[in-house]
């Protein structure tokens, strides 16, 4: 499983930086994180493939995380796209991409699921536990946290050996079920696996400034993605328009205890000098990490 950037900046896009999108690959799904404009055109330059997406998850309805929206729609129906994609999103885009369609004339060849969400909202999507938490931006805006299945633990491949079980299906039994037979005799599965492994947890934030939604999202997450439009010296900046600085993810993710820190949404004001802000973040959060376009990081749980 990996994030890959399709874009990390502010407000509007620059040469260095498309505005927001993020990509969740995973060997079973593609999921994307807001859609900026130029997603798409984004995509052409990475592994990603329209039409394998099935989930999109938008933070909130600024125009910077949502105009590649339809434009997506459209190309992912023109590459031969059928199946599902499910939208979540804060209440308001389903009307409004019902009217774009509509009078855009756009025809779909697969069915559009929109799911308007709310603060405190559970959902399953593919195998994943998706929670959703309002954080405070000048728009209505959540952050999403997701979490996945708890795994069974590996073989204990010498306790079986000791009972004289050969390697085989019965192996592969003994994972999926909760009691096997032997030779007769019943056995629970949980006492020949090792440790369980627990699920991955991960936390993709929208626009917001320091707030209890960001660490209740956050808390003890693998990793965390997390807006840093500015450099502390802009600190009251921030606060006046909704968004955070580098330093303030950090501090967010220290207090949650998160292992690692991803920053994104990068104002094009730091484009000579934007390393600054990954230097900031690291005196709060050493694992820190200042995102770039068409990065991808590996999620290790």
């Amino acid at each position: 499983m990996e994030f890959y950037f399709l874009g990390t900046g502010a407000g509007m896009p620059s040469k260095q930086r498309n505005v927001s999108s993020i990509a969740l690959l995973h060997p079973k799904m593609t999921w994307l994180f807001d859609c900026g404009e130029a997603t798409q055109h984004q995509m052409l330059h990475s592994p990603i493939k329209p039409r394998k997406v099935s989930t999109i998850f938008i933070t909130h309805l600024h125009g910077d995380h949502i105009f590649g929206l339809p434009g997506f729609i459209s190309t992912r129906a023109a590459l031969e796209g059928t199946t599902l994609l499910t939208i979540f999103g804060p209440k308001g885009i389903k009307e409004w991409l019902d009217a774009t369609l509509r009078i855009t004339g756009t025809y779909l060849r697969y069915p559009l699921d929109i799911i308007e969400v709310e603060a405190g909202q559970t959902y399953e999507q593919e195998g994943f536990q998706i929670h959703v938490e309002a954080l405070e931006h000048r728009f209505l805006a959540y952050g999403y946290r997701i979490e996945g299945q708890e795994e069974k633990g590996a073989l204990r491949v010498e306790a079986l050996k000791q009972l004289g079980i050969p390697s085989g299906p019965l192996y592969r039994q003994i994972k999926q079920e909760e009691t096997f037979r032997f030779e007769g005799i019943e056995y629970r599965s949980i006492d020949f696996l090792g440790e369980p492994k627990p699920g991955i947890k991960l936390a993709v934030l929208g626009d917001t400034v320091p707030c209890d939604g960001s660490i209740r999202l956050a808390q003890e997450v693998d990793v965390l993605v997390h807006e840093a439009t500015f450099a502390d010296s802009e600190q009251d900046h921030a606060g006046r328009f909704g968004h955070s600085t580098a330093r303030q993810a950090a501090e967010i993710a220290l207090k949650a205890q998160a292992k690692k820190l991803l920053l994104t949404h990068i104002s094009a004001r730091y484009v000579d000098q934007e390393q600054r802000l990954e230097v900031e973040a690291r005196e709060v959060f050493e694992e820190s990490y200042l995102m770039t376009d068409h990065q991808s990081v590996v999620i290790k749980g």
